[in-house]
């Protein structure tokens, strides 16, 4: 029997965590799962044969630790994703490496701190009545506001001060989020595993499960797969999971809003063959 360990965070609260329905399909292949806060000091992490990074959903508020444990535990065990992926995918920046790959991605400006006035010439240079401005590094759309040209310059002074010691993002907004939902293709071992379509609740544009969206099970097109077997390929070594969000353009292709090797939530439930996938995933992945 191996060890593994699941890492997620101290307190679950409202978070929908399904990665327990990969323990018995583990089990049946020869593994002990232990699920553990990433903040833990009183087991070693060279108890453990392997360490899966999961439901870690407040690392963003301290950085630096979580780095130091993934970078202990690397030296100690054998971790995924493997740390130097981690590192890339830390910052949203990895969407520009992305592109540079030439994967279409959702057109984005960059800005190290921001001002009402580079605020305001975001509509300009994207070329758009609305846009969406969000940290380089955060997570469950903390601090992601959608702005439209027309809103006060009040509003956008208080947005901008949001960001003024903050790296951010502005992107155009995607109206196919709203009126048709955001795509999540999900990986293992580089296999296309499952897809769900997340679809914000009326008033939102955000499409998290925490903040109202409906998620439903996906039959990605040919053409999306597509688009998610080239944005994987860009990636080594392959990541032992991975998640890719997709959003329909104006011209009816696909195009990447985030691509999520860290800790995303892979939505077992969506499928009853994923957690089974996911296990025998986790064995390959170990054995090669």
């Amino acid at each position: 029997m191996k060890n593994a360990a699941f890492l997620t965070l101290d307190e679950t609260g409202d978070f929908v965590i399904d990665d327990a329905l990969a323990i018995a399909p583990l089990a049946a292949i020869g593994w002990r799962i232990a699920t553990l806060s990433w903040r833990q000091e009183n087991i070693p992490w060279s108890d453990f044969d392997a360490v899966v990074i999961r439901s870690t959903w407040d690392y963003w508020n301290d950085v630096p630790a979580f780095l130091e444990v993934l970078a202990q535990i690397e030296w100690q065990s054998r971790l995924a994703n493997p740390l130097d992926l981690i590192h890339w995918n830390l910052a949203k920046t990895y969407l520009r490496d992305l592109q540079g790959r030439g994967i279409g991605t959702v057109p984005s400006l960059w800005e190290e701190n921001l001002d009402a006035v580079r605020l305001g010439c975001a509509f300009d240079r994207l070329g758009v009545d609305e846009v969406v401005v969000k940290p380089v590094v955060g997570a469950n759309g903390e601090d992601a506001y959608r702005l439209l040209r027309s809103d006060p310059a009040a509003r956008l002074q208080q947005i901008a001060e949001r960001f003024r010691r903050r790296a951010c993002m502005l992107q155009p907004f995607m109206p196919r989020v709203i009126s048709e939902g955001e795509y999540s293709l999900f990986y293992f071992n580089g296999a296309f595993s499952h897809a769900i379509l997340k679809v914000p609740v009326a008033g939102e544009f955000r499409s998290q499960e925490e903040r109202g969206a409906d998620i439903l099970v996906a039959a990605p097109s040919p053409l999306l797969l597509e688009r998610g077997r080239a944005a994987l390929a860009t990636l080594a070594p392959t990541p032992l999971y991975a998640r890719i969000d997709f959003v329909r353009d104006a011209e009816d292709d696909f195009l990447v809003m985030e691509l999520e090797l860290i800790e995303p939530s892979l939505y077992l439930r969506m499928d009853p063959a994923a957690p089974g996938r996911f296990a025998q995933a986790v064995d390959d992945w170990y054995k090669y």
